[in-house]
């Protein structure tokens, strides 16, 4: 543990995921903040993962389970005995869902309904985050940015999954989560920061052809997305939370968390910021032939957030790329990746120079 006295200390916390970037990244935070943390989702993904170069099996209870096995999901929830619920575990990208659409619909949809039933006998459990994304509005491709209370929808297989696990998290809110526990939904935008691998997503794919000593290649690069360091948003996740717990039936509803309104930018702006922060002298290229549709234009209004929890992004776009090159680059020249992150964290957090120093050594 990390920090002392914090809301966190000695609670007992369940995190679907944790094998992906964005639980990996939650489960070291709150393991820094001195929760019990257990994890369940499928195996790492093969090759680099932040769950093995951070060694997070070290630190949590890690329980490998499908939330498609209705009986599995009960199964930890009943021995974790959560008193809170994060719940990541997704198929989380646009172009596979188009490849494996139901897989996308039984992970997303079903996924979250085996989770929230599990959860519904749990006497203990004081609250509940389901981590959605902000393509789960309906894009009508306008210059708005998109509100808690604007309709659910998605052009594609992912998208529409993620607008369905809505309104799965809205009925079993108002069906039978009543009185105790307590049910939050969280959007985030487009997620950045170190250690995330994914296939055919943009800053992965940026650092896998730096590595590589290759030109990205960039097949949408007038799209818009709010970009948005991974520790910026899960802090927001983790604001949320702490209202459930106190409480506050308030917080129990959608909730949006996205970066400042300057820092929605276009892909090809990422993109020339990366290749002037890595160094050298770097060209991309645009793949040819047809590409599945993917939303041009997506913005999120996180105002309700700001307002109602206090809550605002720390990163400016550009240090949240100064961050991922960081991590990579570090990592890449053979530094540990647990201290790399960790001081990422602690920096992130204000933490002081014996935090800071803890983070090293860990």
């Amino acid at each position: 543990m990390l920090v002392s006295g914090s809301p966190w200390a000695g609670r007992r916390v369940l995190i679907t995921g944790h094998t992906g970037f964005k639980g990996g990244w939650l489960s070291l935070w709150l393991h820094a903040l001195g929760a019990e943390v257990t994890g369940f989702a499928l195996p790492a993904p093969s090759g680099p993962s932040f769950f093995e170069q951070v060694r997070l099996g070290e630190l949590v209870t890690h329980v490998q389970g499908d939330v498609r096995d209705l009986d599995a999901v009960a199964a930890v929830v009943k021995d974790a005995r959560p008193e809170v619920v994060f719940h990541l575990a997704a198929q989380p990208l646009v172009r596979l869902s188009y490849a494996e659409p139901v897989e996308t619909y039984a992970t997303n949809v079903m996924g979250t309904v085996n989770l929230l039933e599990a959860c519904r006998s749990a006497t203990y459990l004081r609250g509940v985050v389901c981590v959605t994304s902000d393509k789960c509005y309906e894009n009508r491709e306008w210059v708005w940015p998109y509100r808690e209370s604007d309709p659910m929808g998605g052009y594609d297989p992912y998208s529409s999954s993620k607008g369905a696990a809505e309104l799965v998290v809205a009925a079993y809110r108002r069906s039978y989560f009543k009185e105790g526990a307590r049910i939050a939904s969280v959007r985030a935008g487009n997620v950045i920061g170190g250690g995330d691998w994914a296939l055919d997503r943009l800053v992965p794919d940026i650092i896998r052809a730096l590595l590589a000593g290759e030109a990205p290649e960039i097949r949408n690069p007038n799209s818009v997305r709010p970009w948005q360091h991974v520790l910026d948003a899960l802090s927001g996740y983790l604001l949320v939370a702490e209202r459930l717990v106190d409480g506050g039936g308030e917080a129990a509803c959608g909730w949006n968390f996205g970066p400042a309104d300057d820092d929605t930018q276009p892909v090809g702006w990422i993109v020339e910021q990366m290749l002037k922060q890595w160094g050298g002298s770097r060209q991309w290229i645009r793949p040819e032939g047809a590409q599945p549709h993917e939303a041009v234009l997506l913005k999120l209004d996180s105002s309700k957030a700001r307002t109602e929890l206090g809550w605002q992004p720390r990163l400016r776009l550009k240090e949240a790329l100064a961050n991922v090159v960081e991590w990579h680059s570090q990592v890449a020249h053979g530094a540990d990746a647990r201290p790399v992150s960790l001081r990422q964290l602690a920096k992130y957090e204000g933490w002081n120079d014996l935090v800071i120093s803890q983070a090293q050594a860990a």
